[in-house]
């Protein structure tokens, strides 16, 4: 019920290709301002000159820090908004110079001259002077060896890294939060699978005790593999030195649910235990990387148990790894979001993955990347880095691996705004995805800014 195939060696993972508007209030009325979970206001300001900017006043001591990292080629100086005498003017006569605002000067290094010597010769006149200080964004960093720009995974000979944590745009995500003063954690998310290999490297610290269904080991044990991988996506630690990026970054809310055998099978019985206990535990996301070419709706006792758990939680389930058999259940199931897995491109579905067709139209509500598989041309580097039993990492390619992204981005936005419901959150998701390439790709940036507005 797995889905993805799995092939021992490696660790790889590779499927087998198959043959509004709004009404403004009453005049004289005024409305109770909306609780801000994270201010978005939007840039209406027009372009001003330096003259409409005031005047800027400066006192103390000045202390310049030439180490710091500063635009080359120019300085500062600083006259505190009274003027600059006729003998600091003189200093000046032969430098270009332009205003910043009134107070503030930028004045530009004479060729052969370093920037620290000019400004000891201009500060001998008398001037303030100070670099011209760089500043950047607050970017989120990241250093595990699989995220991108760090040393990756070699496999096949190929340097293998988490392209699809940029493509998807966690990254964005994660800085987003943190510039609302937010940790990049999840909500308790269930992964209803083959078990989690709690004792592995990157996922220390992140797993539940969980229970199990099916088999004869605790939910912290993974025969299979197929149940770390899953979770690893969801929920590996994020830079800690370590494997690879998790999509949700820290804090033990990972709960293994094990539904499937060692052999990857599961069944009505033990999947409708595992959706119930999810529920009792207080998941607030349950990802189902497994599935059924059993109709829609046949089921009914699962049916019934979904239906209920989509009350608290956001289901979450692979579409399928076969293009032609319509899309499995229960990602058919109308409360469950469907996520299907583009390749290479983001344009393109992979050539594995589940789409609906004439006698199974259950339209996909999402795709997120899933490896290219055996699709043709597919190369080591465009499959999935994954967590893998032994302390081990792996390639995988398949729904399983794409389903994973989509719940932990819903967890980031539920962790964000506790106050959403699942409802919501489903919706805010499926409304934030990316259709620059035509398909709806999974967009963790805009979802995470559409769960905080």
């Amino acid at each position: 019920m797995s889905l993805a195939s799995c092939s021992s060696g490696s660790g790889g993972t590779v499927p087998q290709t198959p043959p509004a508007s709004t009404t403004p209030p009453a005049t004289g009325t005024t409305p109770p301002p909306a609780p801000a979970i994270c201010a978005q206001g939007t840039d209406q300001s027009t372009p001003v000159t330096a003259s409409g900017l005031g005047t800027l006043s400066v006192s103390g001591t000045f202390a310049p820090d030439w180490s710091a990292p500063h635009v080359p080629g120019r300085v500062l100086i600083v006259d505190g908004g009274r003027g600059l005498s006729a003998q600091k003017l003189s200093a000046l006569s032969t430098v270009r110079t332009q205003s910043v605002i009134s107070g503030l000067t930028l004045a530009f290094t004479p060729g052969g001259e370093s920037d620290e010597a000019f400004a000891g010769r201009l500060e001998a006149s008398g001037l303030k002077v100070q670099p011209d200080y760089v500043y950047r964004k607050l970017a989120t960093i990241v250093n595990d060896p699989g995220y991108p720009g760090n040393g990756g995974f070699m496999s096949g000979g190929v340097n293998v890294t988490q392209n699809y944590l940029t493509r998807v745009r966690a990254d964005r995500a994660w800085t987003f939060l943190n510039g609302c003063g937010k940790t990049p954690a999840g909500v308790v998310t269930a992964v209803l699978d083959t078990g989690t290999e709690a004792a592995h490297e990157d996922l220390q610290g992140r797993v539940l005790p969980g229970a199990h269904f099916a088999g004869t080991t605790a939910a912290t044990v993974d025969e299979d593999g197929h149940g770390t991988a899953t979770a690893g996506l969801i929920g590996a630690a994020t830079n800690n030195g370590k494997g690879v990026a998790g999509i949700t970054w820290g804090g033990q809310n990972l709960l293994p649910v094990k539904v499937l055998s060692s052999e990857g099978e599961g069944s009505t019985s033990t999947l409708v235990k595992g959706v119930n206990y999810a529920v009792s535990q207080g998941a607030k996301v349950i990802n189902m990387s497994l599935g059924s070419t059993v109709a829609g709706g046949a089921d009914k006792a699962l049916d019934a148990a979904l239906s209920a758990a989509a009350e608290s939680a956001v289901l979450v389930a692979s579409a399928g790894n076969t293009a032609t058999d319509g899309v499995y259940y229960p990602a058919s199931h109308s409360r469950v979001i469907a996520v299907g897995a583009v390749g290479a491109m983001d344009g393109v579905l992979a050539c594995y993955s589940a789409r609906p067709n004439e006698k199974y139209p259950r339209q996909l509500d999402i795709v997120a990347p899933g490896g290219a598989g055996d699709c043709a041309g597919a190369t080591p580097a465009q499959q999935m880095l994954i967590l893998a039993p032994g302390n081990r990492y792996g390639v995988a390619a398949g729904t399983s691996e794409s389903a994973p992204l989509v719940s932990g981005v819903a967890a980031l936005m539920r962790a964000a705004n506790p106050k959403l419901t699942a409802e919501q959150t489903k919706g805010l998701l499926l409304s934030s995805v990316n259709r620059a390439n035509g398909l709806p790709l999974l967009d963790a940036e805009a979802a995470v800014r559409a769960a905080t507005k």
